[in-house]
């Protein structure tokens, strides 16, 4: 086991800081056994550090009581590693030494893709700086959550397999698709039925997909809600609605294109006051498209709550039921995949004309697109049981910005029109070549050496 000294300011840190959501601090007296409900909450839920030789406060005027060796608190571990179930990995454990303080025991915790127990068969999750026991369906529903369970694939209740095969939509599709088979036979082959008592009935994705009505069929809500506001503000007023907000459903295809048919309507020559500027709302039709489409696509349809879209006067928020799924975090969003929702992806992308390419590419073009208007990134937050997408009109710093903030935050170095480009986003080579030249002419910038190759050439601040 690792064992290291600690870092600037760590033991005034752990003396001062409270508990919370992915911290907690445990005795290096505490009971094996009662240490694993709070380890096994932490990988249930978000991850976090779980110290072990920090004491309350209340109990001792020194926060920090370690372990006397590395042998003492070996004990501890196996209850946590082994016995755990299924086993939490990657898991990172360390001893802090605190001198005559003992030794801290650190692991970090991350979060886990799969549901896991106690050695006494108990579940729990971290609810702010507390764990929770959960048992039966709140067990089910945070299995549904990390995508142990697919909910798409549940049997929905008093769904008979006739309701569908008549339904104009699947006929539409199947056309589409070229398919020759049966209704009954696609739904089949697609996976998109369920066995219950012997009989074969609609599963809750081939409802999402087909269904005239899903929420009437549905025994969770899966509408899209779409609101204009006219304020910057989330703690609106009824009278800043510029119309009732529009609740749009439907079959999944047809209910997304008409959502971001309204969005474009309602940003159509829509503008908000900045100070005294009327600023026309301007945003690139793809990136909206694509995170309204991951949200249709992604969200949790085991959870009882619409996609929220609302466009305020200076962003717009996309909300979908449940955090991500998986072994997803924000941190790797733009690089890592993870279905929650496999066959309603699937049949999307089979489309001819599809609303998703379903190759990963969706968050990576609404940013691109973002950027090539000049608009910042979207952010992403996780809500207690939500995803929320922002889309910001808030512009990027200009080529010239970038170039001369770089220059001036390293100052021993020159830049070339490929850094630029590599610090900005921007892809177009002479916009870069412009922005250097504008520089030049004003006496910004100045070439390092004008008789450079063209493709070594750089720029540097012109002395002062």
């Amino acid at each position: 086991m690792k064992v290291r000294l600690p870092e600037d300011n760590e033991e005034k840190r752990l003396r001062l800081v409270d508990e919370g959501h992915f911290l907690d601090f445990k005795s290096k007296r505490i009971n094996p056994a009662k240490l694993q409900q709070t380890f096994v909450a932490f990988a249930n839920t978000d991850g976090g550090e779980l110290f072990i030789g920090i004491e309350d406060e209340s109990v001792s005027g020194e926060r920090i009581v370690g372990f006397e060796n590395q042998e003492a608190c070996n004990g501890i571990l196996p209850t946590l590693l082994e016995e755990t179930d299924p086993a939490v990995e990657n898991v990172d454990v360390e001893l802090i030494d605190f001198g005559k303080k003992g030794l801290v025991l650190r692991l970090f915790i991350p979060k886990s893709p799969k549901v896991h127990y106690t050695s006494s068969g108990d579940c729990y999750i971290r609810i702010g700086a507390e764990k929770k026991k959960i048992k039966g369906e709140r067990i089910t529903q945070l299995s549904y959550s990390k995508g142990v369970l697919v909910y798409e694939r549940k049997p929905v209740d008093g769904m008979e397999l006739d309701e569908l095969e008549d339904s104009e939509y699947l006929a539409d599709y199947m056309n589409r698709v070229g398919s020759s088979l049966t209704p009954a036979g696609f739904l089949r082959k697609q996976k998109l039925l369920a066995k219950v008592e012997g009989q074969l009935v609609p599963n809750v994705g081939a409802v999402v997909l087909f269904d005239e009505n899903p929420p009437a069929s549905l025994p969770t809500r899966c509408s899209f809600k779409v609101y204009r506001l006219l304020t910057t503000s989330s703690e609106y007023k009824r009278e800043q609605l510029a119309e009732m907000p529009t609740t749009i459903s439907g079959p999944l295809e047809s209910a997304v294109r008409e959502v971001i048919k309204k969005v474009g309507e309602l940003l159509e020559g829509a503008t908000f006051k900045d100070g005294q500027r009327l600023v026309k709302m301007k945003y690139p039709v793809d990136a909206i498209n694509e995170v309204v489409v991951n949200a249709a696509l992604h969200r949790d349809y085991s959870l009882n709550d619409d996609v929220h879209i609302k466009i305020y006067d200076n962003r717009i928020e996309i909300v979908s039921p449940g955090k991500l799924p998986g072994f997803m975090t924000i941190d790797n969003l733009y690089t890592d995949r993870f279905s929650r929702n496999p066959n309603i992806n699937r049949l999307i992308h089979n489309a001819p004309d599809p609303l998703n390419h379903d190759i990963g590419e969706g968050l990576d073009t609404a940013r691109n697109e973002l950027r090539k208007a000049g608009l910042v990134a979207p952010e992403f937050k996780e809500l207690e049981n939500a995803f929320l997408v922002t889309i910001r009109h808030q512009h990027l710093a200009s080529l010239e910005d970038v170039i001369t903030k770089h220059l001036k935050d390293n100052p021993e170095i020159s830049i070339t029109n490929r850094i630029v480009r590599q610090l900005s986003g921007e892809d177009d080579i002479n916009k870069v070549k412009k922005a250097l030249q504008k520089l030049r002419q004003e006496g910004v910038i100045e070439p390092v050496d004008p008789n450079a190759n063209a493709f070594a050439f750089s720029y540097k601040l012109v002395s002062s």
